[in-house]
This record gives C-alpha cells, sequence and structure tokens, in this order.
C-alpha cells in the first residue's frame, strides 16, 4: 500500500462483531483469529472456512491480443488457456527474478481477470503498464478499491453456496463464471480458486455485497477464519506466500535470500518454457546443484521449524534455509517446513538448525504435506 493508514475492508464491522483479533496485514486491518488458529484450520479441512480476502486486488486486461499479451510477461502459456477458466503463473523482471505471482482467470479472448497479492497491488500496476504494447491495444482497469473477495474453503463448501446462493453458483475447480441469479440479489463473480488446496470458492463482490453475502455463509454453516489459519492450511499444501517464500530484490524490504526465479521455487505448475517470457534466460540458466524450493518434515520432536532456520546435511554442512515452518494441524502438530536446499531429493534425511543447541531430523518432501 501506497499510503501509511491503515484500510479497513468492506467486511470490517462484521469482523468486529465476531471479536475477531484484528491486525495490521499489509496495511489492512484483518483477523488474524476469532477463536484460536489450530479450531479454525481443522475447520476448513473438516467443513468450510470462510476468509475475508478483500486486502488481494483485483485487475481486469482488456485488448484484442489481451491473452497472447500476458502470455509475452508471463511464465504461464496463457494462449493455451481456455475461456473459462483459471491459471496461475510468475512475473518475473528483466533478470529473472519473481517479481510477484498471481492467479488470473479467462473471461473471453478479449478480457483477462488478475488477482495481485495485497502488498505487490501498487508494484504490479506500474510494471503492467510499464510493458503494456506501445499501441494502446491492450489495456488495464484497477478494480481493486471497488472489489471484495471472500473465500469458502473446504469439503462442504458447495453445500454452503448453494444454500446461500443457488445451485448453479458451483464451478469447478480452477473455473470461472459470473454469479448466477441469486436470492441475495448479489452481482460478481466466482472462482473455483483459492489458498488451502481444499475444493471451494473465491467469490468476487461489490463491496456493498460483501456484508450481506458473508452472514448468509455463515448462516449456511461457514466458520469465520483469520489469516493464521490461513497461513498453517497453505503451508500443508505447500503454497508460496508472496513476501515470505520470495521477494522481489527491488523492494526495500528484500533479502537475497528471497530472490529467486520459478525453477527455484520448484512448482509443478504455471512455468511453460515453450514460449518466451520476459525474464526466461536466468530460468533455463541453472544446473543440478542450485538451491530449488523443497519441503521438511520432522521426523522426531525438538523446537518447531521457524522461517529463516538453517538446514544442514548429517554432517553438520550448511545446506540450505527455511522460508516458511510452522507445526501442522492435519498432522497433529508434526513440524513442516519449506524453503531452497541445495543437493537433496526427496526422501533424504537432513537436519533443521531449530534452536542453537538442537538440530531436529527431517526428511526432504515434495510438498504437499497432506
Amino acid at each position: 500500500m501506497s499510503s501509511s493508514e491503515l484500510v479497513r475492508t468492506a467486511l470490517y464491522e462484521e469482523h468486529v462483531a465476531l471479536d475477531a483479533n484484528i491486525v495490521d496485514f499489509h496495511g489492512f486491518e484483518l483477523p488474524i483469529w476469532y477463536s484460536n488458529i489450530k479450531e479454525e484450520h481443522l475447520a476448513t479441512r473438516s467443513g468450510a472456512g470462510l476468509f475475508d480476502v478483500s486486502h488481494m486486488g483485483t485487475f481486469r486486461f482488456s485488448g484484442s491480443n489481451v491473452k497472447e499479451w500476458l502470455e509475452s510477461v508471463a511464465t504461464q502459456k496463457v494462449t493455451g488457456i481456455s475461456e473459462g477458466r483459471c491459471a496461475y503463473t510468475h512475473f518475473l523482471d528483466s533478470d529473472g527474478y519473481i517479481i510477484d505471482d498471481m492467479i488470473f482467470a479467462i473471461v473471453s479472448d478479449e478480457e483477462i481477470l488478475g488477482v495481485p497479492n495485497a502488498s505487490m497491488i501498487d508494484v504490479m500496476w506500474d510494471w503492467f503498464n510499464q510493458n503494456l504494447p506501445k499501441d494502446g491495444s491492450v489495456t488495464i482497469e484497477n478494480l481493486s478499491p471497488s472489489i471484495s473477495i471472500v473465500a469458502l474453503q473446504g469439503p462442504k463448501s458447495k453445500e454452503i453456496v448453494s444454500q446461500a446462493l443457488g445451485p448453479n453458483t458451483h464451478v469447478g475447480r480452477f473455473r470461472w463464471q459470473e454469479i448466477n441469479e441469486n436470492k441475495l440479489d448479489i452481482s460478481g463473480w466466482i472462482q473455483g480458486t483459492g489458498y488451502t488446496g481444499e475444493p471451494g470458492y473465491e467469490i468476487f463482490i461489490p463491496n456493498n455485497d460483501a456484508a450481506k453475502l458473508w452472514r448468509a455463509l455463515i448462516s449456511a454453516g461457514a466458520t469465520p477464519v483469520g489469516l493464521g489459519a490461513r497461513d498453517t492450511l497453505r503451508l500443508e499444501k505447500g503454497y508460496l506466500l508472496s513476501g515470505v517464500d520470495f521477494c522481489w530484490p527491488q523492494l526495500p524490504e528484500a533479502s537475497d535470500f528471497l530472490a529467486r526465479d520459478s525453477w527455484e521455487t520448484n512448482v509443478p505448475f504455471g512455468l511453460d518454457l515453450e514460449h518466451d517470457f520476459i525474464g526466461k534466460t536466468r530460468v533455463t540458466s541453472h544446473t543440478d546443484a542450485d538451491a530449488r524450493w523443497w519441503g521438511v518434515k520432522y521426523t522426531e520432536k525438538g523446537p518447531l521449524p521457524r522461517p529463516g532456520k538453517d538446514v544442514s546435511d548429517l554432517d553438520g554442512n550448511i545446506i540450505g534455509k527455511l522460508s516458511s515452518g510452522a507445526p501442522s494441524p492435519s498432522l497433529g502438530n508434526i513440524g513442516i517446513g519449506i524453503g531452497y536446499i541445495s543437493g537433496v531429493m526427496e526422501g533424504d534425511e537432513v537436519l533443521v538448525v531449530a534452536s542453537p543447541r538442537k538440530s531436529v531430523k527431517a526428511l526432504i518432501v515434495r510438498p504437499p504435506f497432506i
């Protein structure tokens, strides 16, 4: 955010009414929890969690060649994504470092909707505008101030959204559609996407409709969930967090360790090397000896894995560092983490240097952890 003044989403009063523990999150006042992180985490895995993610941005890209243009600046082969589908991509700078990641939806051959991360809305707005075609054939709109985003995630999501908005509201995984006529009389669109690994939706509505939808979903059985459980849920599925698992080196808060490209993040989707895109040269220049993103899972008890903790081989040689780490509520609070580690393969045993006095044995895994 460009202003130091904290921003309240359209659902702020709903959070206060639920006695949420509200924190400053990238300039937004958002709930970290309502009851406790573990309870909300497990409610999402077993039922359906409801998240206010209105701090995320919403961009609309328009033009006759919009798919070809976006493909030229994205690691994803956008022209291969059909109308009504969503996909994940990275955007790299000219040196090959990840600026941000984004899920986008193909509305038509002439319209794409994208969701930049909260702290990167201004950065990505400037970067996209710098890279638009000079002939004006593609335009971009920032819908973020007028749009609220509600995420409903978990195995009971379909049942709950159908009760609140009608059976025609369901949309499949990584698909997009406009919200059909419904008893709440709300408009917008819905995507079969999310950040928990569970089936569910992200629902985009005008700010004025946000509270009405929020209450209806809770009445239908959804559990309000804060940012704390959102983080442990995404960690169990091995989803990268912008600014935590990678960070554009031109940002003031950036560290050299988090300056990464798409090859280093080792994500099995969103990278297509069969087309040209900004930053591709670095992505294709690596050797097997370079550090890549892996998961670690504790095999014994000890101090929990946390961001910044070193990872060593069994002889004590430092081979990497964690970018994220926490106890896993779904796995009985076993320690899990993700980070950048050199010279390992899935199944290798390593040590997490969890404290000055204790290194904890862990296995290298390729997320998801559950």
